[in-house]
């Protein structure tokens, strides 16, 4: 993996912003259509959100694999793109954007300057904090016994484990622990889940405690998270759970930062995009999750598959002379129809 130099004055043909999965992939494209890249990360390690936050969690969205670890897909996609050896600056922050008179970018961030022909941000939800537990007197057990994500799933093993939440987060993290813990209760406020039909199936057919309607009203213990209180809000009756640990589905709020500041068409925190991957600003696309257009659905799959889209899209920026996709298998001539 070649580390940038934050005086790095080389000016790449792309730029990735971002090292999660579709900028990994995304790096890995640029190779394959012959582009230098150049990939831009503010946390400390590839893998943007997926390999922070939920190394532990199956993965069940991408072709190919009937599920896989997060940190699995993510070295994955890291041996992937680094057969071109993209150039790689981890735990610095793109703070400004700016176009030259002839075309090219200006990439100013915490710590140097970067230049480009061609910027792909691939940001995933940007900054993320998470959603603060509900019970009043949570940040007493912050770093005891309260957990906003999972990185071993071991270190819950033989536990008692309440999961807050109805989304894929919340449900995933359940039937994660429910082979590791001593046992497992997921509270969720509603009867209606956000999560896929097929988790929901296992959810409710597994040994796990699923109590609806409920909310997490206050949390017991010394030292630690000994118990909870949880209410149902239909009949605002309350129930004491003996539990060693809480963990949180309810997910993550998250801000754009300075990449508002821009220049680009925002809707909902989220770039706006055409069927190119193109933003308003000519030689700046985005994918992935950070992105927005009509129809748009939020899975690493299609983060996946709008990474070459953007790349190819770039290329003919770059190069109006250059083919937007190349030949592949079901092109070539000089193949019989029959073994095609």
């Amino acid at each position: 993996m070649a580390t940038a130099s934050v005086v790095d004055e080389k000016v790449y043909d792309v730029t990735v912003i971002g090292g999660g999965p579709a900028g990994l992939f995304a790096a890995f494209y640029c190779g394959m259509r012959e582009m230098s890249c150049k990939v831009i990360d503010s946390l400390p390690q590839l893998g943007g959100q997926l390999a922070a936050l939920y190394p532990e969690k199956y993965i069940y969205d991408v072709g190919g694999f009937p599920k896989i670890r997060g940190a699995d897909l993510v070295e994955q996609l890291k041996t992937q793109a680094m057969q071109f050896n993209p150039a790689i600056c981890l735990s610095e922050q793109v703070i400004g954007l700016e176009k030259q008179e002839d075309g090219s970018f200006v990439l100013e961030t915490n710590k140097g300057r970067h230049y480009s022909k061609a910027v792909i941000i691939a940001g995933g939800i940007g900054t993320f904090t998470p959603r603060k537990l509900p019970a009043k007197n949570v940040d007493d057990y912050e770093g005891k016994g309260i957990h906003y994500f999972i990185t071993s799933v071991e270190a819950f093993r033989d536990q008692r484990v309440l999961v807050v939440g109805g989304g894929d987060s919340a449900v995933d993290y359940a039937l994660m622990l429910e082979p590791v813990a001593k046992a497992v209760t997921l509270i969720h406020r509603r009867d209606q889940f956000r999560a896929h039909e097929h988790s929901v199936h296992q959810l409710m057919n597994s040994s796990i405690a699923v109590k609806l309607f409920t909310e997490l009203q206050e949390i017991h213990g010394a030292e630690g998270v000994e118990a909870v209180t949880v209410i149902d809000n239909r009949t605002q009756e309350t129930e004491r759970l003996e539990v060693d640990a809480v963990v949180s589905g309810l997910g993550y709020t998250a801000s754009l930062g300075p990449i508002k500041n821009w220049g680009l068409n925002i809707e909902g925190n989220s770039i706006v995009v055409n069927s190119k991957m193109e933003t308003n600003i000519p030689g700046v696309y985005a994918i992935g999750d950070i992105t927005t257009y009509p129809g748009k659905i939020k899975l690493i799959a299609v983060g996946l598959g709008e990474a070459p889209i953007a790349v190819s899209n770039a290329k003919t920026y770059i190069d109006p002379t250059a083919k937007l996709s190349t030949i592949h298998s079901s092109d070539r001539t000089d193949i019989p129809m029959g073994q095609r």
